[in-house]
């Protein structure tokens, strides 16, 4: 049989399972990646499993979110992450040196590895055919520890690339037309691989864009082939010897297929509040636009920040418009400048920040009341700016810039009237500042931790018991994201260290008096469609678990948060009938009877009492997933292994 590219490094990574799509798998990780928001609990969970070093090829630990410093906390979490990965072989990238997706990229990114992040846009790995996966904080710790990643198998969605985009188009239309097509679930649990002729046409940064926001798509991940333009990438950052050609074979087979003409796209833009709204950005022409932001989490490649400053060479930014530049890296800067592109934005009034997600984690460059915001970000879920009821629309950097000029919405096919198309290249060869990452060195025994109040230890998980009765503590609707569970910010980021403190904002912006529920018996948690999409971040599983949840029963469950919840102990229940939704409501009594024992049985119809009344669930979880339930999260299941091996 013709293989795929996806399978192809499946197969080469397989330790556990068969590649059949919906069966567990366990497959070997050569990198993990950690970044700061998700980094300071994942590292006290790799402690807790107690070995000396980390087990992979290689482990890095970024700080780009929590990078602002308005007391200790954020400085001390930076100080225990640095002097735990010297005490444990990490390698360390210090605040402002850059997004964790992007430096690991020009970096380390190898051709056919895989890697394993505690942030949901490791996809974005694909720009050098690397698969990426996106998971939690413990998952990562567990690879860090040389344990296999397990996931049900995905299918592959092969996707037919033709022609060459179109002047005014670029790589972010390309995914925004996916968005339009399958909206933020339409890909959940397959990985996304494109091939064919227009694949030669987009640079590895352009395919780091596409690859980053299959997150947005509920994508296990994305694959890009590894051709001359990756090998001209690594080349350009002086690692052209970990190149490797990796190809699909001529006729591989996909388990579904799609194709987009390339040179048929038009600039898209997705509106408020979710990357599935997409619309053409004619359709929206002539809206007053208060901010623009280009960069943060996507879009912040020496290419897109050159065209933005090409375009805005010699204007000026509209007096009502602010304009705000996110550079992905501290590499990103450098070369830019070597180019004249800050001069260019600096005289055209825009603002340049350090390198780091800023806004797009909301920390920061919040827009104000009523203000409209463009931004070439990945995610505009309700509130994620950090403004209630903000309107937030995602689009490229042409389209950014465009508005920045005009002051409103702009196709910016209708600059073209007034300046040529910018014809911006990837540099040859990249200035690389090699003093940016601290490597791991000898003697890492020695090495010590240093902890500062703001690093508290992990809580005690009880196991599950045999029946297990709660009350239903909040009720909720479709599409509710990680971050309404567990809101980011520059407020709430830096407690992310400190689970007794972070749980006082568990659904914040719903319920602000949820955490007050603590102390007063277990906790049920009722949802709709598509429950914990968006970031990968643990502490919507955690801090949750902290204040007595012990069942979420919804309509569906996005991946990454199902196994989070399966690794603190939470079970993740389907309503068997949608209609019973209707049937539930806050402050209603349930009880689960025998729940170990369903659990143990591998029972996939779960029983469940409403105030005495019977409902049917479905428990669709793995059997080690059901192991972790029934000993009160992954961490203790795991710590019991190594305790019995010695």
């Amino acid at each position: 049989m013709a293989r795929n590219l996806t399978r192809k490094i499946l197969e080469a990574h397989l330790v556990d399972g068969r590649l059949v799509p919906g069966e567990e798998i366990g497959i070997r990780i050569d990198h993990t990646l950690l970044q700061d928001a998700t980094g300071t609990v994942a590292m006290l969970e790799f402690e807790a499993l107690g070995l000396d070093s980390v087990q992979t090829e290689l482990s890095a630990q970024y700080v780009d979110h929590n990078i602002l410093q308005g007391d200790y906390k954020n400085a001390d979490d930076h100080r225990f992450l640095q002097t735990a990965c010297a005490r444990y072989g990490i390698h360390f990238s210090p605040p402002g040196n850059g997004i964790s997706h992007q430096v690991h990229m020009e970096k380390f990114g190898v051709p056919g590895k895989t890697i394993l992040g505690a942030d949901s846009h490791t996809p974005g790995a694909a720009g050098v055919s690397m698969l990426g996966i996106g998971a939690g904080g413990l998952d990562v710790a567990m690879a860090m520890a040389g344990m296999p990643y397990h996931l049900l198998c995905p299918k592959v969605f092969g996707v037919r690339l033709t022609g060459s985009l179109p002047d005014w188009v670029s790589a972010k239309d390309v995914i925004l037309e996916m968005l339009r097509r399958y909206d933020v679930k339409g890909c959940v649990g397959k990985v996304i691989e494109y091939f064919g002729p227009g694949v030669k046409s987009l640079s590895a940064t352009d395919r780091e864009t596409i690859g980053n926001m299959g997150a947005e798509l509920g994508a296990t991940s994305t694959v890009f082939p590894s051709d001359e333009n990756t090998l001209s990438y690594l080349k350009s950052q002086g690692r052209e010897t970990v190149w490797t050609e990796l190809l699909p074979d001529e006729g591989a087979e996909y388990d579904e297929d799609d194709e987009i003409d390339l040179s048929a796209l038009e600039p898209l833009i997705a509106c408020p509040s979710s990357p599935g709204n997409v619309v053409a950005v004619r359709e929206v022409a002539g809206l007053k636009v208060d901010q623009v932001i280009v960069g943060s989490s996507v879009n912040s490649s020496f290419r897109d920040l050159m065209v933005v400053a090409k375009i805005m060479e010699g204007r000026r930014r509209h007096p009502d418009t602010d304009v705000n530049i996110n550079p992905g890296s501290r590499q990103v800067i450098e070369n830019i400048t070597l180019n004249g592109g800050i001069s260019m934005l600096l005289m055209a009034g825009a603002r340049i920040h350090q390198s780091g997600c800023l806004g797009c984690i909301g920390m920061g460059q919040a827009p104000g009341t009523g203000q409209v915001s463009l931004r070439t970000f990945p995610r505009n879920f309700p509130g994620r700016s950090g403004t209630k009821d903000d309107q937030v629309y995602l689009c490229s950097p042409e389209t950014a810039a465009a508005a920045a000029i005009k002051g409103v919405i702009t196709d910016p096919r209708d600059l073209s009237a007034e300046m040529a198309y910018p014809d911006v290249q990837d540099p040859d060869t990249y200035r690389i500042d090699q003093g940016s990452i601290i490597s791991p060195s000898e003697g890492l025994p020695d090495r010590e931790v240093v902890r500062g109040p703001n690093i508290k230890p992990l809580p005690e998980m009880e196991a599950l018991p045999e029946t297990l009765e709660a009350q239903v503590g909040i009720k909720v609707g479709d599409d509710i994201t990680t971050d309404g569970i567990m809101p980011a910010g520059s407020r709430i980021l830096p407690l992310r260290s400190n689970i007794e403190a972070l749980s006082e904002y568990v659904f914040y912006r719903i319920d602000p008096d949820f955490h007050t529920r603590k102390g007063k018996g277990n906790l049920v948690v009722v949802g709709g469609e598509n429950y914990g999409q968006g970031s990968s971040r643990e502490h919507a599983a955690l801090a949750p678990r902290y204040l007595g949840v012990r069942v979420k029963i919804v309509k569906s469950f996005a991946r990454i948060h199902k196994a989070n919840l399966c690794n603190f102990g939470i079970i993740p229940l389907t309503f068997k009938n949608p209609a019973d939704y209707d049937r539930i409501n806050r402050g209603d009594t349930v009880l689960l009877r025998n729940i170990r024992e369903f659990i143990r049985k591998d029972a996939q119809d779960i029983p469940v009492e409403v105030n005495g009344k019977p409902i049917m669930a479905s428990l669709d979880v793995t059997g080690r997933q059901r192991k972790f339930l029934l000993a009160g999260g992954g961490l203790n299941f795991v710590r019991s292994l190594i305790d019995v091996s010695e």
